[in-house]
């Protein structure tokens, strides 16, 4: 017996249209995924459920990817063991029209999709596994990416903007102006989120103030808005002929529009950002039957899972008593504590977020969280931008050959400071140059600056919660690294533990999707978790070491701070190419 789960990684690969937003992206299958998995050459022996998960769609998703390339993911679990069966990878690269902007075609992700399901069905065929084994698909995306389509048509009716997407500041300069006193957090107490261009309202305000195209389909009905599950689901089961709109309370609680203590859209939010309700999807439970698909190789199979790619890691990485925490590397860092049934409100600057509902009678599980902008991002940039490695994997030889920054600290704040901060006008640093650094010193200085943020975020958590964590789950593609993950040992005063199979996030997908009522083939309980093998980095250094590094960096911080003003981040963006 089988299960499948799919879970889309934050961009898919499409063919492009001729009018298409972005440019036209090269497409390739990989047979490895970025933590290093290979499918299995033959099936285990004995009786299986598979489980299986597509980036960026449900079937299971590996978190996060680098800013400059992104991957759909399609994964088979066995949901016994948590074993990887098979597998399939589509790479796209995003699209940045202007600085700041950064974007990501809605055609192409589905086309990823589709290739990535098709593809990775095809190899559970040639290791001899029947398709209909495969019960369930989940899906698991970028959370606050948004998109909006037309129903009757449907069009995307503009590209999908980017969680990293800065275009918005002015827009939010303008909705905090509108707050008592200019607080930022004027909308924290029904949301748990400051007003930042991070999150999707903001970005769906800015699409009605730009393009014609969408104030057009509001007006006469035919406009529909999403993040990236909300999209995957709606066409997957049957898209402009009856495709479910749908999302999930984590993805819902990502918007600014939902209030995470009712768990409803909540009018008050959509007046304060003059968003139509009848453009939002129906919210569900993370876990139960949302429809069908409609075509290909997993034609009636359930799409029974959906999850927020960093709620997915949390569930992946079986988080699920109050006080487990893990921590993602990715494109950007996120760190998520599981606080139980009750949301913890932060005075420290973290995000109090909804991690999951597994069930629509189960009770609601909320997460305080930390989210770092840049973290793989900077190796991609060393890489891309600078031409200092051909590969990214080289980053960590070149760091382990010196050892030390010497003196040098990275503050790369490319996107503004996210937590604990919430500083648009912060920009990348590089402080404490000598004659004597050279490009290896930059590599370990940008490997300490993940880590660095890391604790910025840590420290946070242990003041908001009282309760000071003693080790720190990981996991997404930087994890390979084993050198970051010694210096985030070191740097965090606690050990690390690294599962065996890094990208855990394509895995809380597919456990979501296989233990929804009508599918049941993954049992939550205790007693029948699968056994997830980890290993464990111990700090290195004294604490008195650790906290004067830490403190430097905190003096590099303040550096970066106030570099980009409004006004000129405001004439780039008033005008729409």
């Amino acid at each position: 017996m089988a299960s499948l789960m799919a879970h889309p990684q934050r961009l898919t690969k499409m063919k492009r249209k001729k009018k298409n937003f972005g440019p036209k992206t090269k497409v390739r299958g990989l047979n490895r995924c970025c933590c290093g998995h290979t499918p299995l050459t033959e099936m285990p022996k004995g009786e299986h459920t598979l489980c299986g998960h597509t980036k960026e769609v449900c079937i299971s998703s590996v978190w996060p990817c680098p800013v400059f390339i992104l991957f759909y993911f399609s994964q088979v679990f066995n949901a016994k063991t948590a074993e990887v069966i098979s597998q399939h990878q589509v790479e796209i690269k995003q699209s940045f029209p202007k600085e700041g902007w950064v974007e990501e075609d809605p055609k192409e992700i589905m086309q990823s999709v589709h290739e990535c399901i098709e593809n990775t069905c095809e190899k559970l065929s040639q290791l001899k596994v029947d398709i209909s084994r495969v019960k369930a698909v989940g899906v698991t995306n970028q959370r606050e990416t948004t998109l909006v389509w037309d129903r009757a048509t449907g069009e995307p009716l503009y590209n999908a903007i980017v969680w990293l997407d800065l275009r918005t500041q002015s827009t939010v300069e303008r909705l905090i102006k509108k707050a008592p006193g200019e607080n930022k957090n004027h909308l924290k107490h029904l949301t748990g989120l400051p007003i930042s261009t991070y999150f999707s309202a903001v970005k769906l305000r800015w699409l009605l103030d730009n393009v014609d195209e969408v104030r057009e389909a509001v007006r006469t009905g035919r406009a529909l808005f999403g993040t990236v599950d909300s999209w995957i689901i709606w066409n997957l089961t049957g898209g402009r002929s009856g495709g479910v709109h749908a999302t999930d309370v984590s993805n819902a609680s990502r918007t600014m529009l939902f209030n995470i203590h009712s768990m409803e859209w909540d009018p008050e939010l959509c007046r304060y950002f003059d968003i139509p309700m009848e453009i939002l999807p129906d919210v569900r439970s993370s876990s139960e039957v949302y429809g069908w698909m409609k075509s290909g190789k997993l034609a009636g199979v359930p799409i029974s899972g959906c999850l927020g790619d960093q709620s997915a890691a949390l569930v992946g990485q079986m988080c699920f008593e109050e006080g487990q925490a893990k921590n993602t590397y990715g494109t950007g860092c996120f760190l998520l504590q599981n606080t139980g049934c009750k949301p913890v409100m932060s005075n420290h600057g973290l995000l109090t977020t909804v991690a999951y509902k597994l069930g629509r009678h189960m009770p609601c599980c909320y997460a305080l969280e930390g989210s770092v902008a840049i973290a793989g991002a900077v190796v991609q940039w060393l890489k891309n931008n600078m031409g200092m490695v051909q590969t990214s994997s080289e980053i960590e030889k070149l760091a382990a050959e010196v050892g030390t920054s010497h003196g040098c600290y990275f503050v790369p704040a490319f996107s503004g400071l996210y937590a604990p901060y919430w500083e648009p006008s912060a920009r990348g640093i590089i402080c404490g140059l000598t004659q004597f650094t050279n490009k290896k010193h930059l590599a370990f200085a940008a490997l300490e600056a993940v880590c660095f943020q890391t604790r910025e975020i840590l420290d946070a958590m242990n003041q908001d919660s009282g309760v000071p964590l003693t080790q720190l789950r990981v996991d997404g593609g930087m994890t390979a690294n084993r050198l970051l993950m010694q210096l985030q040992a070191d740097i965090l005063c606690i050990p690390v533990v690294r599962p065996t199979m890094s990208e855990t996030t394509a895995l809380g997908a597919a456990v979501a999707a296989g233990a929804a009522e009508g599918v049941d083939v993954w049992s939550l309980s205790p007693g029948h978790l699968p056994l997830i093998k980890s290993e464990t980095f111990q700090p290195q250094i004294n604490p008195e070491e650790s906290d004067f590094r830490f403190s430097r960096w905190k003096k590099a911080v303040q550096k970066a701070m106030n570099w980009e003003t409004m006004e000129t981040c405001s004439t780039s963006e008033d005008q729409l190419q």
